[in-house]
This record gives C-alpha cells, sequence and structure tokens, in this order.
C-alpha cells in the first residue's frame, strides 16, 4: 500500500479543503504517513501574503529534498500558490510532479497516480465549478486533523469585499454560497462522528446567502437544530453585523457568545484607502452593542497601511484602549503585486511597520489580560481538550475562546474524558490563558 503525507499551510478555510482531499485520498486505499515515510508528498500552499508564499517554498523545497534522501517518489503541490503562480513555479521547481490550483483538488489521485507527463495533463484544465463538485454531497467526507470533537465548516468560497490589500478575489474569485442543505449535511455527518463544536468559516460568513436568496440566519436555525453543542463564528465583516445576527447570537443556547470581526483599522482616512466599508464611529457602535449583549469580541487589526501616518497610529492605539475587543491579532500591512494598495503614495518603511506592530500588540495584550482577571472567581463551561503534563493540568477552553489564537483554561479535576463539557471555576489569569478547578460532579455537560 503506498502512503502520503500532506503537509497543510495557510488558514483553516485552506485546513477543511485538506480534510476533504484527505478523505478522497484514504478512500482510495492510501495509508495516511509521516512527511519522511511517505512515497507521496502533498503541500497544500497559501499564497495570501509574502511570508506566506515564503513559508510555501520553505516547505516544497524541504519536501523536494526527501526525493532524494527519503521514500518520496512523487511531490505534488496544491492550492492558492500554484493558483495564482503556476507558470513561475513550472519553471523554478522541476522537482515538483505535478501543480493543482485551489479549484482542483478533484484531479488529486488522477496526480497521485499518473506519470510525470500525465500529471501535467490533469492539472491543465482549471474550472471554478470543481470547487462544487469537490464539495458535493457524495464527496464531502473529511479526515479531520483537528482534534475530534471539533470541526470547520466551509460556508461560502471567494469574496467580493475587493479590499485594496488584499489578493484573495484574484486567486479565489468571487463569492460564492454553498447551499443551506449541503452545508447541514455535512454538520450532521460530523456531529453523527462526535464532533461538538462547528466552526464556520469563509472570507466573509456574515454575507452568506446573498448570492443564493439566503441568509446567515437562516443557515444558523437550521444548524440549531442538530444535536451540536456549540456553533462558532469566524470572520464576520463589521458592515454586515445586522442587530438580528447579534440578536441570534445573543439569544441562541447553541451559538457563542463570541464572534471574528476583522476591521483592520478605526481612521476613516485608512479604511477609504483600503476600501472598507464603513467606519470607525460605526465600528465603535458595532463593538459597544456586541459587549451589551455579552458577545466577546475577536478582530484583526493591520498597522502601515499606505498613508498611516503617526496620527492615524495613534488613533488607532487609542481606539483598541477605549473598545477594548477582547483578542485581537495584529499584523503589519505586507504590500501585494496587482492590488490596488501597491500603488498608493505613503508607503511605510519595514522597521516603522514592525515598531507599531510591537506597540499596538502590548496594548492588545494588555487589554487581554483586563478581560482575563475580570473572569477570576467565575464560573465558566469548557470544552476538555488535553493534558499539560508539564503543568499537571487538564486543558480546554471556553466558549469565548477560538481554537489556537484566544488562550486555553487549565484546570484540575479528579477525572475528565476529551470532548465533555466540565463547569470550572477561575482562580487566576495572566496575559492569554485562564487556571481553574473544575465544580464536582463532572458526569453531564450543562448543554446536554
Amino acid at each position: 500500500m503506498k502512503s502520503v503525507a500532506v503537509i497543510s499551510l495557510g488558514c483553516d478555510k485552506n485546513r477543511i479543503d485538506t480534510e476533504h482531499m484527505l478523505y478522497r485520498i484514504v478512500k482510495a486505499g492510501y495509508a495516511v504517513s509521516d512527511v519522511n515515510d511517505a512515497d507521496v508528498i502533498i503541500v497544500n500552499t497559501c499564497a495570501f501574503i509574502e511570508s506566506a508564499r515564503e513559508e510555501s517554498i520553505d516547505n516544497i523545497l524541504q519536501c523536494a529534498q526527501l526525493k532524494k534522501t527519503g521514500n518520496c517518489k512523487k511531490l505534488i503541490v496544491t492550492g492558492c500558490l500554484p493558483q495564482k503562480h503556476r507558470e513561475e513555479l513550472v519553471a523554478a521547481l522541476p522537482e515538483v510532479d505535478a501543480f493543482l490550483g485551489a479549484f482542483e483538488y478533484d484531479k488529486i489521485l488522477a496526480a497521485m497516480s499518473a506519470g510525470e507527463a500525465e500529471c501535467e495533463t490533469a492539472a491543465a484544465e482549471q474550472e471554478e465549478n470543481h470547487y462544487n463538485d469537490f464539495y458535493s454531497a457524495e464527496n464531502c467526507g473529511r479526515v479531520l486533523t483537528t482534534l475530534p470533537h471539533t470541526a470547520y465548516i466551509k460556508v461560502a468560497e471567494g469574496c467580493n469585499n475587493k479590499c485594496t490589500f488584499c489578493t484573495i478575489p484574484s486567486i479565489r474569485g468571487v463569492y460564492r454560497s454553498r447551499p443551506v442543505k449541503d452545508i447541514c449535511d455535512e454538520a450532521e455527518r460530523l456531529v453523527g462522528d462526535g464532533v461538538k463544536e462547528l466552526i464556520l468559516v469563509a472570507q466573509d460568513v456574515s454575507r452568506y446567502g446573498q448570492d443564493i436568496g439566503a441568509s446567515l440566519i437562516e443557515l444558523l436555525t437550521e444548524l440549531e437544530k442538530l444535536p451540536v453543542s456549540l456553533i462558532r463564528l469566524l470572520y464576520c465583516y463589521p458592515e454586515q453585523v445586522t442587530d438580528e445576527l447579534i440578536e441570534k447570537i445573543a439569544t441562541s443556547s447553541k451559538i457563542a457568545k463570541y464572534i471574528d470581526v476583522p476591521i483592520q483599522h478605526c481612521s476613516d482616512k485608512i479604511l477609504k484607502l483600503m476600501n472598507r466599508k464603513t467606519t470607525g464611529a460605526a465600528i465603535e457602535r458595532l463593538i459597544t452593542k456586541l459587549h451589551k449583549r455579552g458577545i466577546v469580541v475577536r478582530t484583526t487589526l493591520m498597522v502601515g497601511f499606505p498613508g498611516e501616518t503617526q496620527k492615524e497610529f495613534d488613533e488607532l492605539c487609542s481606539f483598541v484602549s477605549r473598545v477594548k475587543p477582547e483578542y485581537a491579532g495584529v499584523f503589519a500591512y505586507s504590500k501585494e503585486e496587482g492590488t490596488p494598495a501597491a500603488w498608493l503614495p505613503g508607503q511605510v518603511a519595514k522597521p516603522d511597520k514592525l515598531k507599531r506592530v510591537k506597540a499596538l500588540g502590548k496594548i492588545c495584550a494588555s487589554v487581554t489580560r483586563e478581560f482575563n482577571a475580570s473572569l477570576v472567581g467565575k464560573r465558566v463551561e469548557v470544552l476538555y481538550e488535553d493534558v499539560d503534563f508539564d503543568k499537571n493540568r487538564f486543558v480546554g477552553r471556553a466558549a469565548f475562546q477560538a481554537p489556537d489564537v484566544d488562550g486555553q483554561v487549565y484546570f484540575t479535576c479528579k477525572n475528565a474524558d476529551v470532548g465533555n463539557f466540565y463547569e470550572v471555576e477561575i482562580q487566576r489569569s495572566d496575559n492569554y490563558d485562564l487556571y481553574g478547578k473544575a465544580i464536582e460532579p463532572q458526569t453531564k455537560s450543562i448543554k446536554e
């Protein structure tokens, strides 16, 4: 039996593509292996910004070495990098046997089994309907790369927002929502397999359904009917977060009181240059409204965008200190070829961008630390996921903590089963994490 290893880079949307691809591979009889032992290595790449492209190329080159020193007989590169730069990659990386773009995952088996010449033929045709074929009902099995009780679900592909700094529309195309039934069918299968937390993702989840006569509210209402414990929303653009959506989140027993709203900036000048369709005042009103309904906010902030002077940066720092989004990721603007922002005057020097990332990061960390401190003495429901033997504690997440980005809850307990919920009394906190003890007995989930 041939073995295959898959390296998945980039965002959780890429992870989902990898999981569907793995399902097809395993179903075809291949064994999943460590990269050092695999006959076939697949690198599913990201090309969003320069650092992501560098990471992708580094991984490809490392795997290419395994064709010389290891068991690898075939190296296949998939995803956003060949979607955007196929011709350059073919010329620069002869070690790679096949390149498949972001809408060609359905050709993976042909590329794996074909000879080198056939691989090129398998990758030649590129149509967007491959996306729909790949996620059709008969092909939507998954090999989860997350913990077994948590799964991401992609509700749409592409983006229509046309932010001036972003390459996603040129890589992934226009916004295309999946049908409500297809999403719910996939979610039902995942829940049936033991998944307790469903995380909805897309480039813009809040725009879901507008192209097909559906809505995010409709989708959430259908998903709530499933025996799932938690539904989480990521990547909701601020202008699309309506009062109806806020009410839905605030009153649902199954939707996490948590939302990821990537605001990028608060300066009206910078927002306009970014082609963001909102204002700083509107964003502040939105976050205030979310907080009043008990909804925790994660956001993304970009510094060093062309035209950002010290004045606009100070404005952003003041905004974060005042509005207090509980969690924030801070990134430096990356000048991307082919985007309108690359031609804007007032490009900020890299050292200045890095200084601003560090300065704003400290403010964001202070806000998170303050939020964590406010939870000391309170009880929160925690989904148990792992054990930290160094800390001698169980590890899990509360509903206001998304995987990998928002910190964790370390707790003591007589006994715990992975994937179950436990009521934990928070005893102390630090910059990112919470520490507490489970309240006895822990025989039944609060959500059950």
